[in-house]
């Protein structure tokens, strides 16, 4: 009964965004973020349904559900969100699912977090380090193979090629930023988002526009001018926003560092159209390790 409730709950979501409904008789993911999604879509083949609530472009930290888009976190066989403060506008409706008895996988469980300098939060961007995704990876097929109805041994098997696939985008990491001078390998970016890839690979963060971990935030006019110093001290050339936020802060950034600095887009908390470049998790890594790599060697 309960998968048939499941089925027609998605059915009624997915058909506002044109997707067609699910299979009633193979069980339904119900996954927060469209990053999550496509690594937890990697892991289970045809035997699992993946509906991902967050559309692609979104800003994770502001998209909000529809009733109905509610209505399927209580009806999956499992919720998989990133638990950490990311999905500020759906975590409340993730609550009340876990409240009426849906099983939940929260990513954040399972990684080796990092606080935001200067504060106890805790940032949510793990999946900018391979290895943290890993982690989630591991843990999360774990969570999948004892699922009613699904092979365990297509979910395991799954899961090690894509670890491997982590392992290997792990190398080609730590080789490129580590061939960027260490006086040059420094970041500045809309909001804090890259925690995680610099305390694995040994780049300095100099700074964000907006304050903390979240995009709804709003930045001081202390905190802009101060960076803007740091920004013209340390001599950067290129300084990055999130693809799903204006970049009309980083111009004026831009602008006021004393010199020619260019704005570099990355597609960091959300993935590109499908099909497009950037619209796998492993590629949008790749493709924002290119455009990190490119800004900052000399």
């Amino acid at each position: 009964m309960r998968r048939a409730l499941a089925a027609l709950a998605v059915a009624a979501a997915t058909a506002l965004s044109g997707c067609a409904a699910v299979d009633p008789d193979t069980p339904t993911v119900v996954v927060t973020t469209d990053l999550l999604g496509d690594i937890t879509a990697n892991l289970v083949g045809d035997e699992i349904d993946v509906v991902t609530l967050m559309p692609r472009g979104s800003d994770p930290h502001s998209f909000e559900l529809s009733a109905r888009e509610a209505a399927t976190l209580r009806t999956a066989d499992l919720v998989v969100s990133n638990g950490l403060g990311l999905e500020e506008g759906v975590q409340h409706h993730v609550d009340a699912a876990v409240a009426d008895g849906a099983e939940s996988f929260v990513a954040g469980d399972h990684i080796d977090p990092l606080d935001y300098a200067d504060t106890d939060a805790v940032d949510p961007h793990f999946w900018t380090d391979p290895t943290q995704s890993a982690r989630v990876v591991e843990a999360l097929a774990a969570e999948l193979a004892r699922i009613d109805g699904v092979e365990a041994s297509v979910i395991d098997a799954a899961a090690d090629a894509y670890i491997a696939e982590l392992a290997a985008l792990d190398a080609e990491m730590a080789e490129t930023l580590g061939a960027i001078p260490a006086e040059n390998r420094a970041l500045v970016t809309n909001h804090h988002v890259f925690g995680y890839l610099a305390r694995r690979y040994d780049v300095r963060i100099l700074g964000a526009a907006i304050p903390g971990g979240t995009t709804l935030a709003a930045p001081s006019a202390a905190d802009l001018q101060g960076l803007v110093a740091a920004i013209d001290e340390a001599g950067v050339t290129t300084i990055f926003a999130d693809s799903s936020q204006p970049d009309r802060l980083m111009q004026v950034l831009a602008d006021e560092a004393g010199r020619d600095v260019d704005v570099v887009s990355l597609f960091t908390e959300s993935l590109a159209p499908e099909g497009s470049p950037g619209g796998t998790y492993l590629d949008m890594m790749r493709r924002n390790l290119q455009s990190i790599a490119d800004g900052l060697t000399p």
